[in-house]
């Protein structure tokens, strides 16, 4: 399958994070050799709007055939849209099989080969459409309030009647992780969703679900990093 992995150049949360050093090399690094490593990937392709980062990609084995256009690189940009450009430019350029391909975040370094491999074999075997990498939510939904008009809090009504239950009671709830997502392009392009009714989920740990949008994920990346218990 390919994989594709969209770094764009800007950045609110986090300037220029895609290729900001972490450990030693760049963040979007570690995304390229998980997914060069995996026996199902058989392209690596890099989608962005940045020469900065289609230069750091190459030179740790990705592909950038082609540039993103600006108007797939705003903070207004859809996802959905940057994913089916690349697939088409890959159908219309190469002549690749994009009926299904898998995306994988440059912002998700704990992600490894062995997952990636783990779960498209997961998915072959679910049957299922498409798959979306996940781990274990922190905080249960039933938790959640919102400031009402007079100032108060009110249970946002995702599961008001386990507002009080302890975490151990509720059931447990699952979060994206943006590791890996296995898509298939015409749902993608006719509904323009990732989720149908055969939607399989890979779970993996929260210590590998660390997924970096601000200062104080870095640190932590940084700081797991730096105990050396990575696999």
């Amino acid at each position: 399958m390919v994989a594709i992995i969209p770094a764009r150049g800007g950045s609110k949360g986090l300037p220029g994070k895609n290729i900001k050093e972490l450990h030693g090399k760049p963040l979007i690094a570690y995304t390229i050799e998980a997914a060069l490593g995996a026996g199902t990937v058989h392209r690596v392709i890099v989608s962005t709007d940045s020469e900065e980062i289609a230069e750091v990609a190459r030179n740790y084995g990705a592909e950038v055939p082609v540039l993103r256009p600006a108007e797939l690189a705003s903070d207004t940009a859809s996802a959905v849209d940057v994913y089916i450009h690349a697939a088409e430019y890959m159908t219309k350029q190469f002549g690749e099989n994009m009926d299904h391909f898998i995306v994988l975040l440059p912002t998700a370094p704990f992600r490894n080969a062995e997952n990636i491999d783990a779960a498209v074999e997961f998915w072959k075997k679910k049957q299922a459409s498409t798959l979306i990498s996940m781990t274990e939510a922190d905080t249960p939904v039933s938790w959640y309030y919102v400031e009402n008009e007079q100032g108060y809090i009110e249970n946002a009504g995702f599961d008001p009647l386990n507002a009080v239950r302890n975490r151990q009671m509720n059931q447990k709830y699952y979060i994206p992780n943006g590791a890996i997502y296995i898509l298939d392009y015409e749902l993608l392009k006719n509904q323009r969703n990732y989720y149908d009714d055969h939607t399989a989920a890979y779970f993996m740990r929260r210590e590998d679900s660390i997924d970096i949008d601000t200062q104080w994920d870095f640190e932590l990346a940084e700081y797991r990093l730096s105990k050396g218990d990575v696999k």
